[in-house]
């Protein structure tokens, strides 16, 4: 049998740890985890899942790609609350307040934060918020800036606002009881894409402070910077993943504010690059999920429809027993 320095030039390298930037079909031996590895192919995919039972956009949602909840929404407002296990999506119990264009943060779908939005009710912006327990919705302390399309990331006890309508920069954080104002955002915008795992590590993109913008920034707990620009400028996108790796979903694109796009891109930190679209473009759409397991659903023009994100490939280790 042929030997692999016979094969590839070179013999396998020992690493500390893993390369930051390996090349395709590299092959290494990780000596901290005694691991032998390879770079392979990455793969990436949208594939249709079961549709939710409203039809919604401006929508919020949380969770994951197997426990996600979907909330609010629709034009007038919705109060709506769904809930998906990965299969099927379940009404459950609404939220207090029916309102459109609202933040959403959370973990799970038994584990949520609500918070913002628009009332048809009475035409205004609300700064409520409401936590999600599993199975009802409690108004709790409310934000100290009303106001609409605006991001989020983070979790029901420590969830980030920031950004929306009126094109604002404020920033806010939520410690599980009150919401602080703490440095703004930058770049003012509107419908704007956010994810983060908690308050102190987000990332903001796209948004429209005027036009629809590629700007992002990354927050590290105290102050917003910006970094590398997404390739296809937009605003009213979906957004998964975390400060370090994320999905910018959908959206519509300057100069064709009645067209929306299908256009995925992911971010590793450093770089956003263009992954395969989704199967239905659309706009004002939610997600939840990661990078390599996410789920976008709802969206204008008002659909039910829900995709499931898949990733493969990347560092593989090799078994050699």
């Amino acid at each position: 049998m042929a030997e692999y320095k016979s094969i590839n030039g070179t013999k396998i390298q020992d690493f500390t740890s893993d390369p930051a930037n390996p090349l395709e079909g590299q092959v290494w031996y990780n000596t901290t985890s005694n691991v032998l590895k390879i770079s392979t192919p990455v793969v990436s995919a949208w594939a249709t899942a079961n549709s939710m039972g409203t039809g919604r956009y401006l929508l919020a949602g949380a969770g994951t790609q197997t426990a996600a909840l979907a909330f609010g929404g629709g034009y007038p407002a919705f109060a709506q609350t769904e809930s998906y296990n990965g299969t099927n999506w379940t009404e459950v119990n609404d939220l207090n307040t029916a309102r459109y264009s609202l933040g959403g943060a959370g973990a799970t779908n038994t584990a949520a934060l609500g918070f913002g939005g628009y009332r048809s009710s009475n035409s205004s912006l609300t700064a409520a918020t409401e936590t999600w327990n599993g199975t009802n919705w409690t108004e709790v302390n409310d934000l100290n800036t009303a106001r609409r399309a605006l991001a989020s990331a983070g979790t029901n006890t420590a969830a980030l606002a920031f950004g929306g309508q009126p094109v604002t920069a404020v920033t806010e954080t939520w410690n599980g009881t009150n919401w602080t104002e703490v440095n703004d955002l930058n770049t003012a915008r509107r419908a704007i894409a956010g994810c983060g795992v908690n308050n102190t590590a987000a990332l903001a993109f796209g948004g429209s402070p005027g036009a629809a913008t590629g700007k992002t920034e990354t927050w590290n707990g105290t102050n917003w910077t910006e970094v590398n620009d997404m390739n296809t400028a937009r605003d009213g996108l979906g957004s998964a993943g975390t400060n370090t790796a994320a999905l910018a979903i959908g959206g519509r694109v300057p100069n064709a504010p009645s067209t929306p796009t299908a256009v995925t891109e992911e971010w590793n930190g450093t770089n956003w690059t263009e992954v395969n679209d989704l199967n239905t473009a659309r706009e004002y759409l939610a997600a939840a999920g990661t990078t390599t397991a996410a789920l976008a659903f709802g969206g204008k023009p008002a659909t039910a429809a829900t995709e499931e994100f898949s990733e493969t490939g990347g560092t593989t280790t090799i078994d050699t027993e």
